[in-house]
């Protein structure tokens, strides 16, 4: 039997947690998949995955034998890229899962001048503010951004610091009581993300004092383009990236809430699976977005530890 093969079938039971999706996606039976399994089970003589009818496991050894073997299977994967890719140019398919956000003009210019540099690598993004689970979902890699840490399976590379702003549409101010310091913000229904922890909690930050404000709630959601939309339409003041809105502010379409106070920024990271070696592709969308993002005030500095999940 083709140890490789039982490796390759091995690291992606271990990955995905099943039989039958490993098989999927090499073309084999459920019951072919068991025996590459079994081979490598009788070859080092130690028993590498508990099998239930519903669930399978790493076992002790089989986790010291997964790392060993993911390391030599992405080393055998880095030079067939390199190979392929006659040693520079990046190609194929590159899957990113990045918050809803993203969806806004300096994100979209990136991605194209990405593009113009590296025209064999196609972009898969999908947008969501939950977290995926990289290596079930297939994900070469994600965009999360975090003022917690993250999973210690992954790798993580900080890109830049993502400011959060107050606004509100002229509209809305002209029509509601002003909001002069962060305590005028308690009389006011605001739009919320519901992705983060504590979104009715507003800490704010100036000259080294810190307050933190609950407001009331007009809206909740998941979706960062909703919220965007609403505040936009005069449903109420909120807190949004400030690239989803700083065209807005530009011209005149939302107005800046207390612009001497500071939110609690996040940090934002590519995060990828713990792998020793990464594709061309992602080593240079990493690369490329590291540069692009570090730049202006967006610059990478160190994260902060509390207050908003991964989005």
């Amino acid at each position: 039997m083709d140890t490789l093969l039982s490796m390759k079938v091995f690291a992606l039971v271990a990955e995905g947690g099943s039989f039958a999706r490993a098989a999927r996606q090499l073309g084999i039976s459920a019951a072919m998949a068991s025996k590459h399994v079994a081979h490598l089970e009788r070859r080092l003589g130690a028993r590498l995955l508990n099998r239930s009818s519903r669930h399978v496991s790493l076992t002790e050894a089989g986790t010291v034998y997964f790392e060993q073997c993911r390391e030599a299977l992405d080393a055998l994967e880095h030079a067939e890229a390199l190979l392929q890719s006659g040693g520079a140019e990046p190609r194929g398919m590159l899957k990113v899962a990045a918050p809803v956000w993203c969806a806004n003009p300096r994100f979209a210019a990136m991605l194209a001048r990405y593009r113009e540099r590296y025209p064999q690598v196609a972009l898969d993004l999908r947008l969501s503010n939950h977290r995926v689970d990289l290596a079930q979902e297939g994900f070469d890699l994600a965009l999360r951004a975090t003022r917690q840490g993250l999973a210690p399976s992954l790798v993580a590379r900080p890109l830049c610091r993502l400011r959060m702003i107050l606004v509100a549409a002229p509209a809305y101010l002209a029509r509601h009581a002003p909001i002069r310091a962060p305590a005028d913000l308690a009389r006011h229904a605001a739009v919320l993300p519901s992705y983060i922890d504590h979104p009715q909690e507003i800490a704010l930050e100036r000259g080294g004092q810190r307050a933190t404000v609950r407001v009331q709630v007009a809206m909740k959601s998941d979706d960062s383009t909703l919220s965007h939309q609403s505040i936009l339409a005069g449903m109420g003041p909120g807190y949004l990236p400030e690239w989803l809105v700083a065209a807005d502010l530009a011209d005149g379409r939302l107005a800046r809430l207390l612009p001497d106070h500071e939110t609690d920024a996040a940090t934002l990271y590519a995060v990828y699976t713990s792998r020793k070696y990464l594709a061309p592709k992602v080593r240079t969308f990493i690369d490329f977005f590291g540069a692009a993002f570090g730049q202006g005030d967006h610059a990478a500095g160190a994260p902060s530890r509390k207050g908003i999940s991964d989005a």
